[in-house]
């Protein structure tokens, strides 16, 4: 019997993704067409098929937490409500939610999956379960940290978190409409204006001072 190597399946799907990902991002999905996959990853459509069902099976796959990287991120958000320090465990998980911002494929990636969320229950569904864990992560953070009198104990941590999370959001949709946005130049603005939200009273800190560029 012909056995799998894991370590090898595993990269041969991970090339299929990042081959698919430049697609989806450069002509959306409905407009990628399986032979185009097949031919940018260098496979028939019978060895593609051997690793993912169809089309929408690669879309979904794009969007999934794998931890190719070594750690998820769901492992990461665990780990960030359980800090001992929520106001560092907050910035970091606002860093962790950010960064992705800025690579070249991402936000136009997140915009077409907004897309298709209308006629994808299942993409929708994943999204939200994404969505949620990141929100609620965010949400136990600032009840800790007010707890801790780490920030105005007078903000509602649910419409906080709300508010965070679009200004997140908002370095996505930025890059996806604008080519001359910079989320890496703009993420030093976002946690500026965090700091003076979440903290009005207290000094900016001193790391954040000359890298901050308004938009």
């Amino acid at each position: 019997m012909r056995t799998v190597d894991p370590a090898k399946h595993r990269a041969r799907r991970r090339h299929i993704i990042n081959t698919a990902a430049q697609l989806f991002a450069a002509k959306g999905f409905e407009r990628t067409t399986t032979a185009e996959i097949c031919k940018a990853a260098g496979m028939s459509a019978g060895n593609l098929f051997h690793y993912f069902p169809n089309k929408r099976a690669i879309f979904h796959a794009v969007f999934e937490d794998d931890g190719h990287d070594g750690t998820t991120k769901a492992e990461r958000l665990a780990a960030a409500r359980t800090a001992e320090d929520p106001w560092t465990a907050l910035f970091e998980t606002v860093d962790l939610l950010a960064a992705p911002a800025a690579e070249p494929l991402v936000p136009a990636l997140v915009m077409e999956a907004m897309i298709q969320t209308y006629r994808d229950p299942e993409l929708e569904a994943l999204l939200s379960r994404d969505n949620e864990e990141e929100r609620s992560t965010i949400t136990a953070l600032l009840r800790n940290a007010a707890a801790a009198g780490r920030i105005d104990p007078g903000l509602d941590p649910d419409a906080t978190a709300a508010w965070i999370m679009a200004l997140i959001a908002a370095l996505y949709t930025g890059a996806a409409t604008d080519p001359s946005f910079s989320p890496a130049d703009q993420l030093p603005t976002l946690r500026l204006t965090l700091r003076r939200f979440l903290r009005p009273d207290a000094p900016s800190d001193a790391g954040e001072g000359p890298h901050i560029r308004t938009p």
